[in-house]
């Protein structure tokens, strides 16, 4: 669901450029392929909360057409779909709040991605915007 396609540029002086043709504000580098890789998940990880924090529309993801993905971890992918939801339905943090019955800072905190809430928290956050959250382990391409 949220599996951006990266665009891997090798440089003159070594190590590879990645960016995000969907999400331009996310760029990073790495020494070999994998370093760039594993840096661009928090480099997508940070461009993605700029969005949350603007309160825009997440950037859609288009085909991958063969080139690499990258994907923010599981719990910022369950948050993220909480935002989409959020953002479809046009429903703001303060209604959130209230059809939880919870405080404005922890519906801030269960959209920060960089804050490590609990999963039964975005289940929750999920279930009153008429969504769940589904979990599930999968064979790594890698291994």
């Amino acid at each position: 669901m949220f599996d951006y396609p990266v665009l891997l540029e090798a440089q003159p002086e070594g190590g590879f450029v990645v960016t995000f043709p969907d999400v331009p504000e996310a760029i990073t580098q790495g020494e070999d392929i994998d370093e760039a890789l594993l840096y661009a998940v928090d480099a997508l990880e940070t461009a993605l909360s700029f969005y949350i924090d603007a309160r825009q529309p997440l950037p859609q993801v288009s085909p991958a057409n063969g080139r690499p993905t990258v994907r923010p971890s599981a719990l910022e992918c369950a948050k993220l779909g909480v935002y989409q939801a959020m953002t479809e339905q046009g429903i703001r943090k303060a209604e959130l709040a209230r059809r939880l019955g919870w405080h404005m800072p922890q519906v801030d905190r269960l959209l920060d991605l960089r804050h490590a809430s609990r999963l039964d928290q975005i289940e929750a956050a999920a279930g009153v915007l008429g969504h769940r959250v589904k979990v599930r382990v999968e064979r790594s391409d890698h291994g």
